[in-house]
């Protein structure tokens, strides 16, 4: 049996804290900029994730891919 290693880099985003930290719109759109940035890459996962505080929730998004484009 062969195996073959499979690279997965992550980022993780948060909105700031303060007023509009709980916009998920908002968060999803830094998400796709930072996407951009990184330039051709395949997106395996994303996971949101939500942290309740004191002051409300706190989403943030978990992007896992690997460089390069798969067609």
């Amino acid at each position: 049996m062969t195996s073959t290693e499979y690279k997965s880099l992550h980022f993780s985003r948060a909105n700031p804290a303060g007023p509009g930290r709980a916009d998920v719109s908002t968060l999803l759109r830094s998400v796709a900029s930072t996407i951009e940035e990184l330039g051709p890459v395949t997106v395996s996962d994303l996971i949101l994730h939500n942290e309740v505080t004191a002051d409300g929730n706190w989403p943030s998004i978990t992007v896992y891919y690997s460089k390069g484009t798969i067609e």
